[in-house]
């Protein structure tokens, strides 16, 4: 088995869009039912994606209230980007369009490593952006698009392994997948 890969990632978004309460589940297997605001936190994860180990720290982000800064402490060091928006707030779109515009000013790349969530489909009676409208969006950045419910655990590791994977496509390290083919 090849040598462990440390990875630090950055979970950025409007506050309440689910940046806590994603994290949470992929570090821990559960769900936070009380909202409290985050300044910043990081998680450590061991964690195993095609039979390569990772240590993956994830800095949870505060959130970035209407058009603030980008954090600096997020352009430090981190190989890849889940911004994510709740599929209830229209708002929470505008702000992760902003975001992202500020990461490519900061980072002064390209491309860049990212993972466009819309998280709370869960709550899709109260749906205010369309799957469609994210799709575009995550398109127009040339990034991976994905709909998660974290409080029902829905595709919450399929937003890690996809983040990870653009990082080893981007750095030319991506390790093959492991299938298996029955005839």
């Amino acid at each position: 088995m090849a040598s462990t890969r440390y990875r630090k990632l950055a979970i950025l978004g409007y506050r309440t869009a689910g940046k806590t309460a994603i994290t949470i589940q992929f570090v821990k297997n559960e769900f936070v039912t009380s909202y409290r605001p985050t300044i910043e936190d990081t998680y450590y994860k061991k964690y195993t994606l095609n039979e390569q180990n990772y240590e993956l720290d994830i800095v949870d982000t505060a959130g970035q209230e209407d058009y603030s800064l980008f954090p600096v402490s997020c352009s430090l060091d981190v190989y890849g980007y889940v911004l994510v928006y709740s599929v209830t707030s229209v708002k929470s779109f505008e702000v992760v369009k902003v975001i992202h515009d500020e990461l490519m000013d900061v980072l002064g790349r390209i491309k860049i490593p990212i993972v466009l969530v819309g998280n709370k489909t869960d709550l899709d009676r109260e749906r205010k952006v369309s799957t469609e409208e994210g799709r575009e969006l995550a398109q127009s950045w040339n990034a991976i698009f994905l709909e998660t419910s974290a409080k029902e655990d829905s595709d919450v590791k399929a937003i890690i392994d996809g983040i990870i994977k653009e990082i080893e496509k981007q750095d030319g390290d991506l390790p093959e997948e492991k299938s298996c083919i029955v005839s």
